[in-house]
């Protein structure tokens, strides 16, 4: 899974991305602080995994991972060549998702780049910035496919959706609010890669006292979630600044800190259950001597082609798999227990995948 961080400058984007990924950005108290795009690499927790090492005696253990990537604060114009934006939101084309972290929280000491805390405002400068490339994207699709449809009448129905797309999103809506035709149009604006296609999880950056009650009294925060409610997306709420002390905690101090915070969990547990909800995956769990390994596959996958995520041959040679759950596992203390008790099901091609999953795939090529 990769993940896009977005947001104006000085809202704790880049402090979120450090205490996310403790890859160390620069983060400081003035614009466009982040030049190049930050990249880091993140293992998704789970606490199966620790637990079925131990039963299994495997040798390692080898998580889900998140791909963060952390571009330049955005600001009006960016799309025209204002600040650094623009020349950056083509590294997060690619991502399944886009972060964008809203402040909410006021702090003279750090400045805002509009001079007043206003998350409506933010959100809306951010996603015209998003339309606006999205936009300059679609004309040059469209230039493109006048010129090939004097050739293939075929390209005329396209043509006719990229202008339609265009005018909705001219009109200040987000891609993903453009009612398709049919699910040939969905299909072919998936290829387009339009940033203003993707799922959002807002980021609702508070300070310390608005993190024990999950932002409830923050007005910022009810017109970040009312705003999210309205365009299908999801919110959690964050405070970048006790996320940069949690992560130079080891695990034990960690949760002792959380407990004295009042807190269930950390800002990373709450954007990965966020993101997880949002984009429909989960994870099933492969172990061994060797390796427990967890694997991301969308909710309503199959046998086959979760086998897939492993290698295309287990897809390509899919006999069957051996499936228990990984609480009856456990409960059993082995594999083998789980089998004897008839816990262990033989699962053929039409079998859907669920969340803790143990599976062993049987194949052949």
């Amino acid at each position: 899974m990769k993940l896009g961080i977005v947001g104006l400058p000085n809202v704790g984007k880049s402090t979120l991305f450090n205490s996310l990924t403790k890859a160390g950005a620069e983060s400081a108290n003035y614009p466009f602080c982040t030049i190049d795009p930050n990249v880091g690499i993140v293992m998704v927790p789970d606490e199966r995994l620790a637990v079925l090492k131990d039963l299994y005696n495997s040798e390692k253990i080898l998580p889900a991972t998140i791909e963060f990537v952390d571009i330049a604060g955005l600001v009006k114009g960016a799309s025209k060549g204002e600040g650094l934006g623009n020349q950056f939101l083509s590294n997060i084309r690619e991502v399944d998702a886009i972060v964008h972290v809203v402040r909410c929280f006021e702090d003279t000491n750090i400045i805002h780049v509009d001079g007043s805390v206003n998350p409506s405002r933010d959100i809306e400068t951010i996603n015209l910035e998003l339309i606006f490339s999205d936009v300059e994207i679609l004309e040059r699709r469209i230039a493109k496919t006048i010129k090939a449809a004097k050739a293939d009448k075929s390209l005329e129905k396209e043509l006719h959706m990229l202008e339609r797309l265009k005018v909705h999103l001219e009109e200040g809506k987000l891609a993903k609010s453009f009612q398709t035709e049919d699910e040939e149009e969905a299909e072919v604006i998936k290829t387009y890669n339009l940033l203003t296609a993707k799922p959002v999880i807002y980021a609702a950056n508070v300070d310390e006292d608005d993190l024990a009650d999950d932002g409830a009294n923050n007005e910022y925060v009810n017109a970040v979630r009312a705003i999210a409610v309205q365009d299908g997306s999801e919110v959690f709420v964050i405070c970048a600044q006790i996320e940069q002390e949690i992560a130079e905690l080891d695990d034990e101090e960690k949760k002792m800190f959380l407990e004295e915070m009042g807190l269930k969990e950390a800002g990373l547990e709450k954007l990965i259950t966020a993101s997880y909800r949002l984009l429909g995956l989960m994870s099933y769990i492969t172990a061994g001597p060797k390796e427990i390994r967890a694997w991301t596959v969308e909710n309503g996958t199959k046998a086959p082609q979760a086998a897939g995520k492993i290698h295309s041959d287990f897809e390509r040679g899919f006999i069957r798999a051996e499936v228990v759950s990984y609480q009856q596992l456990v409960d059993c203390g082995s594999f083998n227990a789980a089998k004897e008790k008839g816990l262990v099901r033989s699962e053929g091609k039409e079998y859907v995948v669920q969340d803790g999953d143990v599976i062993l795939f049987r194949f052949n090529v």
